[in-house]
């Protein structure tokens, strides 16, 4: 047992610490684990589980856990300039600052307490979008790799080519709608090729102003994502 984990560790030092990844593994697991709790505490106090646990109020004024989030993303801030803190650290806060603070995205869109509502599911997105990005971090992949263009002008022609093409497709992916398909098309172009092909949700930009003239598409749309774009008023929604 003692070999395997010996070479374990040995692994970890090599593909995270010396490869410069482990903050940012660090940040996704902060980040997760904040996350999940996060979630089990709100639908907890909205089911009413716990008799000890309720929401954090000062006076008549609800904090919202949005406020936790933004000032952890502030000291994760400071400990990077002004303190200079190890990076594992600084990548730790932000990460439990950053779920708390996603975690409530579709407030600061809308600015409204949309958390229960249909809208509130924008948080998810934004959420899953960031946890996306994360990950491909850990493994050390970005959308743009600029050392894959090789030496001389044609091979950077190719490069800023196929940047250009698959971006512009990822750029018709979230005109349709389908914003965590289309981060994902950053890094796996052949996924962004298939979501751009695909029919747009029926409220995003591209149904709106493409499928005015074309309402046999439209009614596709709204058949295929039919019950993913309905409004659910908040006191419509049971404790559960």
């Amino acid at each position: 047992m003692l070999v395997p984990l010996a070479d374990l560790q040995a692994s970890v030092d090599s593909d995270l610490v010396d490869s410069g990844e482990l903050p940012a593994l660090l940040l996704l697991i902060a980040f997760g684990a904040t996350f999940g709790i996060t979630r089990f505490i709100t639908h907890s106090i909205r089911a009413e589980r716990f008799s000890w646990l309720g929401d954090i109020e000062a006076g008549d004024t609800h904090i919202h856990h949005l406020v936790w989030g933004i000032c952890l993303l502030l000291a994760a801030g400071l400990l990077a300039v002004a303190v200079q803190a190890p990076l594992e650290v600084t990548a730790i806060v932000f990460g439990v600052g950053a779920a708390l603070t996603l975690d409530e995205f579709a407030l600061w869109l809308h600015l409204d307490d949309v958390y229960w509502s249909e809208q509130g599911r924008q948080s998810i997105d934004a959420v899953i979008v960031f946890a996306i990005v994360s990950g491909f971090m850990v493994l050390g992949a970005y959308p743009i790799d600029l050392s894959s263009g090789g030496g001389g002008f044609e091979g950077i022609l190719l490069l800023v080519v196929s940047i250009a093409i698959n971006w512009s497709l990822v750029g018709i992916c979230f005109l349709k709608g389908k914003l965590i398909w289309g981060v994902l098309g950053l890094y796996l172009p052949p996924i962004a090729i298939v979501t751009a092909c695909r029919l747009a949700r029926p409220t995003s930009w591209w149904a709106r102003n493409r499928y005015e003239d074309q309402p046999d598409k439209l009614e596709r749309s709204k058949r295929r994502y039919k019950g993913e774009e309905k409004v659910v008023k908040p006191e419509t929604l049971t404790p559960g």
